[in-house]
């Protein structure tokens, strides 16, 4: 936080809300109808222009002045126009005027009673909430009101400067600004530039409000989503270095990880102009890429090496295939048995030979590495070519084992064959069990032995020859793991991948972040926070009539706060999130929507149907609807636009 953010924030604690708003010449009207969730008033073309209007969205107060020791008031937000009582007379009144006229001009000037009556109209507002002093002296706001009086003893004043400054950025606790507080931007409650210089005041979030919270942020295309996302991601680094506590532990470097669907986070790019997050923090980011690219290291796997992890990608994308035997292929568990059961393991290294067989057949490279299994002597004197006089467990290479199991399968039913003799000889238990067979069948292509190669089998995982590396090392998931756990940025370039392959290499990592996360919250050790963000989030999360609650999205959702895991999720489509993530979501970054249906979703949440007309119509781009969650009331800003930090700049 630059010196002068904290020199603002400071002068800004210090701001008296009543005695500030008794200074102020900001009358606005007079009510005359109040309940709980509403306020009527009247008010009057003087009025308004001497406060430089009173657009839908802007913030008013209805001061309480029946008795002078009590400090109380109402915050409003102004809806739409509302009838007054005389307006029907005023109608009528205008319209004989009107046929008065002549048409080439305005006919003869009103009286001036007239033109007064003329200027009076009506407002209705909604109340937000109460701000009040305590028995300390402290000023508190409420979200709602625990009682009202009759509307003539309030007046209502419309608030600028340091009094709307002080109202957009007051916290659940009661201090305007504090700790994590930066500078996202300014008030702003229409799409015309032509604002009251009142109106214009700085707007402040605290980067504790995203770590480990949920944060939408849904809008057209090209209106300033990415920016956001920048200024939070930002933001995030900023409070990494700040020394902050919570509960008096020290804020650890915070990991960040963007799963980046179109690229223009992992690439620079004309939009950027030198604001790329990846140029920002060269020391700091780590790109991976499907693909080979430089300065990308690529999110590769030694299948032969990584049985299970790749086994358990193979497995997702080959999700949507309907037929038996794929589905299971993918169900084939690779839980290691006691070693001390000697069947099980012979069994176990019997099943794991076919699969890399599988792999080899399939283009994955195994780099001339050998494989070891055991058969018994009956095989071994089989006569059988391929298995007569071939002891495995001295290891063969994988071209000498692709033989080896398809002559094992061509004769597995022989009557006479020593696979037979011994399931006879040992009570009716297969040699190779079911999940062996399945393999046997996906690495020969024969539904059963001795058969015809009439199904794809082995050639359902050529398409996927790519991902798979011959060299030894870390899977790429831990290794990104590790990263974040040093509070690095890693950013994810899925842009160059088919939307099978995106869909699984995020929900993979995904769920490897979430199982760490779950792990230390098991051991009981406090572990960094790790913040997560999804671009086109409609790509990769559950639809909304989606009822699987397992999913790793999910779980994000609802678990992630307790595993100090965060969920910052940009989408044009509130409808196309599952409901289940957006109930649990605190922070809300909403800009421009055209459709109808989407907005409907998004009056669901908050008091977001304020700004549903608004929303609509206004394309500005930065310009937001934000509610964050250590603030109770929804705030219209205009972003400021991302850039780069210098040597003394604040972080926004």
């Amino acid at each position: 936080m630059s010196s002068s953010i904290v020199q603002e924030l400071k002068a800004l604690a210090s701001v008296d809300l009543f005695e500030e708003c008794r200074k102020q010449d900001a009358f606005v009207g007079r009510p005359f109808y109040l309940d709980f969730d509403r306020l009527r008033l009247m008010s009057n073309d003087k009025w308004k222009r001497s406060v430089g209007g009173v657009p839908a969205g802007a913030f008013l107060l209805a001061l309480y002045g029946g008795e002078p020791d009590i400090d109380e008031a109402i915050l409003l937000r102004v809806l739409q126009p509302t009838k007054l009582p005389t307006d029907d007379d005023m109608v009528m009144a205008m319209v004989d005027h009107y046929k008065e006229a002549p048409r080439e001009d305005s006919g003869a000037p009103l009286d001036s009673y007239t033109r007064a009556e003329f200027q009076f109209s009506g407002l209705e507002c909604r109340v937000i909430g109460t701000f009040y002093r305590n028995g300390d002296g402290a000023i508190r706001f409420a979200g709602d009101l625990d009682n009202f009086y009759a509307p003539h003893n309030y007046k209502v004043v419309k608030p600028s400067g340091k009094v709307l400054e002080y109202i957009v950025n007051f916290r659940e606790d009661g201090i305007p600004g504090g700790k994590g507080d930066e500078r996202i931007g300014k008030v702003r409650y229409s799409s015309s530039l032509r604002h009251h210089p009142g109106d214009e005041v700085p707007v402040y979030v605290t980067a504790l409000d995203f770590l480990g919270k949920r944060t939408a942020l849904f809008g057209m295309t090209r209106t300033g989503k990415s920016n956001s996302v920048k200024k939070i991601i930002q933001a995030t680094v900023g409070i990494s270095k700040s020394g902050i506590k919570i509960k008096d532990e020290p804020i650890k470097r915070v990991g960040q990880i963007i799963f980046d669907i179109n690229g223009e986070y992992a690439n620079a790019n004309q939009q950027d102009e030198g604001t790329a997050i990846f140029e920002q923090y060269p020391d700091e980011v780590t790109r991976y890429s499907v693909l080979q690219k430089p300065g990308f290291k690529v999110m590769k796997l030694n299948f032969h090496r990584s049985i299970v992890d790749g086994h358990a990608l193979l497995a997702g994308l080959l999700s949507e295939d309907t037929s038996i035997y794929t589905k299971a292929f993918c169900s084939i568990d690779w839980t290691e048995p006691d070693k001390d059961d000697y069947g099980a393991s012979t069994r176990y290294d019997v099943k794991k030979a076919v699969y890399r067989c599988c792999l080899k057949r399939a283009g994955f490279d195994e780099g001339g590495e050998r494989v070891r299994f055991k058969s018994n002597t009956e095989i071994r004197a089989s006569g059988i070519p391929g298995l007569d006089s071939v002891d495995p467990s001295a290891g063969i290479s994988l071209d000498d084992a692709i033989a080896w199991f398809t002559a094992a399968w061509e004769h597995y039913d022989d009557a006479d064959g020593p696979f037979q003799k011994y399931k006879r000889k040992n009570k009716g238990r297969e040699w190779a069990d079911e999940d062996t067979q399945t393999l046997l069948r996906f690495l020969t292509r024969r539904p059963k032995p001795g058969g015809a190669p009439n199904e794809a089998g082995f050639r359902k995982l050529m398409r996927h020859k790519d991902l798979h590396t011959s060299t030894i090392g870390k899977p790429f998931e831990q290794e990104i793991v590790d990263l974040l756990r040093e509070g690095k940025i890693v950013i994810l370039d899925l842009s160059q991948g088919d939307p099978d392959v995106q869909r699984t290499y995020s929900e993979r990592v995904s769920r490897r972040i979430f199982n760490d996360g779950m792990q230390h919250f098991i051991d009981n050790t406090l572990s960094n926070f790790i913040q997560m963000y999804f671009e086109e989030a409609h790509n990769l999360f559950p639809r909304r009539d989606d009822k699987d609650l397992s999913q790793i999205y999910n779980r994000l959702a609802k678990e992630g706060q307790k595993l100090r895991i965060g969920l910052c999720y940009a989408t044009q489509e509130v409808s196309s999130i599952s409901s289940s993530i957006l109930k649990n979501t605190q922070n809300w970054f909403v800009s421009h929507l055209n459709n109808r249906d989407e907005l409907r979703e998004l009056d669901k949440y908050y008091d977001f149907e304020d700004f549903t007309d608004s929303l609509r119509r206004t394309i500005d781009k930065g310009f937001i609807r934000l509610k964050t969650d250590s603030n109770t009331f929804i705030v219209p800003i205009q972003v400021d636009p991302f850039k780069v930090e210098g040597p003394s700049d604040g972080l926004f």
